[in-house]
C-alpha cells in the first residue's frame, strides 16, 4: 500500500525520464541558480550596509567628544565668569 507522498515520488521519478523531466531540471537549476544570485547580492549589500554603519558609529563617537569638549569648555568660561563677577563685588564692596 502506497502513501501518498511514495505516490509523488514516483511520479516525480517517472517524469525525470521524459523530457519533460529534463525541463523541470532546468527550472530547478534556474531557480537554485537566481537563489545563489539574490544570496550575493544580499551579502554584498550587507557588507555595504555593515560599512556605512561603521562609518557612522565614528561619526557619533566624534561628535559626542566634540560635544563634551563643547561643554567642558562651557563649564569652563562658567566659571572664569563666575570668578570675574565675584571680583567685581569685592572692588565694589
Amino acid at each position: 500500500m502506497e502513501t501518498g507522498e511514495e505516490t509523488r515520488q514516483y511520479k516525480v521519478w517517472n517524469s525525470l525520464n521524459s523530457e519533460d523531466g529534463v525541463d523541470q531540471f532546468q527550472l530547478l537549476e534556474d531557480k537554485v541558480d537566481g537563489l545563489i544570485e539574490m544570496i550575493k547580492t544580499l551579502k554584498n549589500e550587507k557588507e555595504s550596509f555593515v560599512e556605512k554603519f561603521q562609518i557612522q558609529e565614528e561619526k557619533l563617537a566624534d561628535l559626542t567628544q566634540q560635544v563634551e569638549g563643547l561643554k567642558s569648555g562651557r563649564d569652563k568660561a562658567k566659571q572664569r565668569i563666575i570668578s570675574l563677577l565675584e571680583k567685581i563685588e569685592q572692588i565694589g564692596g
